[in-house]
């Protein structure tokens, strides 16, 4: 096909770029009524959906050595991942997993889009899975409610609305409270559900406040998340290159775009879409016709518009609205298929691939995002597998100079902080591994940390003179529990200048 020609069709429609389809020329938003979906991938997704559904529901629940799998802590600064604790001392093994998550992030979109939007992201399974669903079975598909919305207000409009925001609040208690689980625990939130709420009221608020939230989000909001408000909708337009796994639409194949032709036949064709009674063939284009002007696969049924969920027209090419939620793939391989052409019109695939027919995922780029990713996942593993159980801090008292015990002695103050990252009691005990010296506790020593709690206190540290080494002489605690040295600090004594 003629390049100039597809060039010339791609410019033209360029003007989408400069106005989101949710939003008219005035600025009022556009309520979109999306026609229910329905093909292979949306029948992939719904199972996809249901398993994402169990773990999130599961995953509360479950629990390793007495702490939940997944918490994410904020207001207690406490995170829990797989099972380990890790507090604010961890927090450079923090900074270290969030710098590999963005890595992957970036790797992942640069190989295949918005994937995670359209499969697995919180805000598509339960819009489009359930709560879009629900709106379907209540109100009917788009034409029924555009028509809904649009009559008055009468006893059958009242009870439907009234019943589709009844069920869609219901479950955003339900969703947000499991959202919240993840934050402050299950054990927490099913102690707010159990007590009067007198008992818990700022727990109650919170919960109402989640539940509120989810419900604008999922009655109100709804697309506008994704084309407006999430930040990884807007990295997509920097990470996305031409050789990334998207969904597209095939210009090079669909262009220029044909009506169907009515043409009389003994028995009509049933399509159930827009070309329903009408054969679906194109006028024939005779064989001296110009390249240009052959009629491409596209019947410009706009079905393809019809169903997606943030309104865009997908054959204007990639856009930050679209989340792949392959709506229109499955459209419009129903239309192929009522027309007698080939599927994948709309698939998955790069625009590399759609001009020269060949698909390039493993790049340069891919590569060298993939290498510093695993440097980065090795990094982690390491850093994790070699975290201690306890985590010491000893600070030599500020201000305070040495004290003389007797004529041989000298003695230091220090405080120490003990913390304990594990999930179980730990019985601990200070002892000072450098030789010649000894440490003497202030109050009660310490026996034993609580699961996931801190100790504090203070010791002397006495040395012998004729073992220091001048002013500061570098001294070693090791912290033993059940007889192994779990910790080992590094701090210094201070003495007399030499």
């Amino acid at each position: 096909m003629n390049n100039e020609f597809l060039d010339k069709v791609i410019e033209d429609n360029e003007e989408y770029r400069d106005h989101l389809s949710t939003v008219d020329s005035s600025g009022k938003r556009i309520w979109l009524y999306p026609k229910k979906p329905a093909g292979r991938f949306y029948n992939a997704r719904t199972w996809v959906s249901f398993a994402f559904l169990a773990i999130f529901l599961i995953m509360p629940f479950i629990k390793v050595n007495g702490e939940q799998f997944l918490l994410f802590n904020i207001l207690e600064r406490k995170f829990v991942l797989f099972g380990l604790v890790f507090t604010p001392q961890d927090f450079h093994l923090f900074v270290l997993a969030m710098l590999t998550f963005i890595v992957f992030i970036i790797l992942f979109t640069v190989v295949y889009g918005r994937l995670f939007c359209g499969w697995v992201c919180p805000q598509t399974v339960f819009m489009e899975m359930f709560f879009r669903k629900i709106e379907y079975w209540i109100e009917g598909d788009s034409n029924e409610q555009r028509r809904l919305d649009k009559s008055p207000w009468t006893a059958e409009k009242v009870r439907k609305k009234a019943l589709k925001h009844i069920v869609f609040f219901a479950i955003a208690v339900v969703v947000s409270n499991y959202f919240l689980a993840y934050i402050i625990g299950m054990d927490d939130v099913l102690k707010i559900v159990r007590e009067p709420v007198s008992q818990n009221v700022g727990g109650f608020v919170a919960m109402l406040v989640f539940s509120g939230v989810f419900y604008g989000v999922f009655s109100r909001l709804r697309e506008q998340v994704c084309t407006t408000i999430c930040p990884y909708g807007r990295l997509q337009g920097v990470l996305l290159v031409k050789d990334s796994i998207v969904v597209a639409y095939d210009h090079v194949r669909g262009e220029p775009r044909g009506k169907l032709k009515k043409e009389k036949t003994a028995q009509p064709a049933q399509y159930g879409s827009p070309v329903d009674g009408i054969r679906a063939s194109v006028s024939e284009t005779p064989a001296d016709t110009p390249a240009a002007a052959k009629p491409g696969d596209c019947i410009d049924c706009k079905l393809c518009v019809a169903v997606c969920p943030t309104g865009i027209d997908i054959r204007n090419g990639t856009q930050l609205e679209c989340t792949n939620c392959t709506a229109c793939i499955d459209a419009c391989d129903a239309i192929m298929d009522k027309v007698d052409r080939p599927r994948g019109l709309i698939r998955y695939d790069s625009m590399t691939g759609i001009e020269s027919g060949v698909r390039k995922i493993f790049t340069t780029r891919v590569y060298a995002y993939t290498a510093v990713l695993i440097a980065l996942l090795s990094l982690d593993v390491f850093l994790i597998a070699n975290r201690g159980d306890i985590e010491t801090i000893i600070l030599r008292s500020p201000g305070q100079l040495y004290q003389e015990k007797d004529e041989t002695h000298l003695t230091n103050l220090y405080t120490y902080v003990l913390i304990n990252k594990t999930s179980k009691e730990m019985p601990v005990s200070l002892q000072l591994a450098t030789e010649g010296g000894q440490i003497q506790v202030v109050g009660q020593p310490p026996v034993s940390i609580p699961k996931s709690s801190k100790i504090e206190g203070a010791f002397f540290i006495e040395m012998p003179k004729n073992l220091l080494k001048g002013r500061k002489t570098p001294v070693k605690v090791k912290v033993v529990s059940s007889g192994k040295v779990i910790d080992e600090v590094k701090t210094n004594f201070l003495g007399p200048a030499k």
